[in-house]
């Protein structure tokens, strides 16, 4: 499948349609739309408070095709359990077909997910519904005025964690979302970001097929918190790839595999100059927080890697027929 025939999804009906209100640059739909046209059966989403809930159904009108369920910041992966529950149910007593699949999937932002939503994910991975969570990180609580969140990278700049005479930005490191999916002995979790459209298509067929709970965590870009040119999206997204920031790989049935290996590993600074949030840590004095940055980026890259390589599917690479990035007008 090529990108055209990803956007097209002739094979089904437009789930996720032109019209919303997400900012120029947001990379919130192109995953969204990834994600849906990726998916052969019919959908069924839920959906936490958030950027994606906000800007796509703003009364009289949605973004919508298919069914959708919008439930509070808390409670994404509750209501899923108990939708996919009663679907078995409806099922087994002879109410729905049983020869017709459906899929469940939940979005959520790094807010819904890392924080506010993590008890009930945890519950719902533990439990073993079959549904598909995917998270859009845009690292801080974007939808409610760009607070820092726990997926809020060391040093950024947000309105609860300022740059300035007394701080220079968040004082901790982000938290491992993605490896806390892992501890649940789940039967997929992936990473993946907007920049890589056939690495994302390609783990949510993965994703769907299994017989249980699936998460993939997908890096999406906010130009307003990020503070980058909307038409940039894309490229600063593929930066976070390409300095190891944000590495591409999957855990699928507890084997450890890396999707995607840069051509050439840069040097985190590439990344974090493209971003207003990330601007102070360039001012004099600033070089031991850079340099603390690049250890942390170097160590978590060669700590994957070791994982691998233990796994013995080092460098097994997805089969790309197109892994050519998506433009930000895209």
């Amino acid at each position: 499948m090529n990108i055209k025939e990803l956007a097209r999804n002739e094979n089904s009906e437009q789930r996720f349609l032109a019209g919303h209100s997400l900012c120029r640059g947001c990379g919130i739909p192109i995953m969204a739309r990834t994600v849906l046209n990726s998916i052969d059966t019919p959908v069924v989403v839920v959906n936490a408070t958030g950027c994606l809930e906000v800007a796509t159904t703003r009364y009289p009108t949605s973004a919508w095709g298919v069914p959708w369920l919008h439930v509070a910041f808390e409670n994404a992966a509750a209501a899923a359990s108990g939708v996919e529950s009663a679907y078995r149910s409806l099922v087994k007593r002879g109410k729905l077909p049983a020869d017709e699949k459906v899929t469940f999937v939940v979005f959520g932002g790094d807010g819904g997910t890392y924080d506010i939503g993590l008890q009930s994910l945890s519950g719902a991975l533990e439990r073993g519904h079959r549904f598909l969570y995917v998270c859009y990180d845009n690292e801080a609580y974007m939808n409610t005025g760009i607070q820092r969140s726990s997926a809020t990278p060391f040093g950024a700049s947000t309105t609860t964690s300022p740059a300035g005479t007394k701080s220079f930005g968040k004082a901790q490191q982000r938290k491992d979302l993605t490896s806390i999916a892992v501890a649940h002995h789940i039967p997929y979790v992936g990473q993946s970001s907007i920049s890589h459209w056939h690495d994302l298509s390609q783990k949510v067929k993965k994703a769907v097929a299994k017989d249980g709970p699936s998460f993939l965590n997908v890096l999406s870009t906010c130009q307003l918190g990020w503070q980058h040119e909307p038409r940039e999206a894309v490229k600063i997204a593929q930066l976070a790839v390409d300095t190891c920031f944000w590495p591409l790989y999957e855990i699928e049935n507890g084997r450890y595999n890396l999707t995607h290996r840069p051509p050439e590993k840069l040097n985190i600074k590439k990344w974090l100059s493209t971003q207003g949030r990330f601007k102070h840590l360039f001012e004099n004095g600033n070089e031991d927080h850079l340099a603390a940055i690049q250890q942390q980026v170097d160590e978590d890259w060669e700590r994957l890697l070791e994982r691998c390589e233990n796994d013995k599917s080092y460098f097994e690479p997805l089969q790309e027929t197109n892994q050519t990035t998506l433009s930000a007008e895209a």
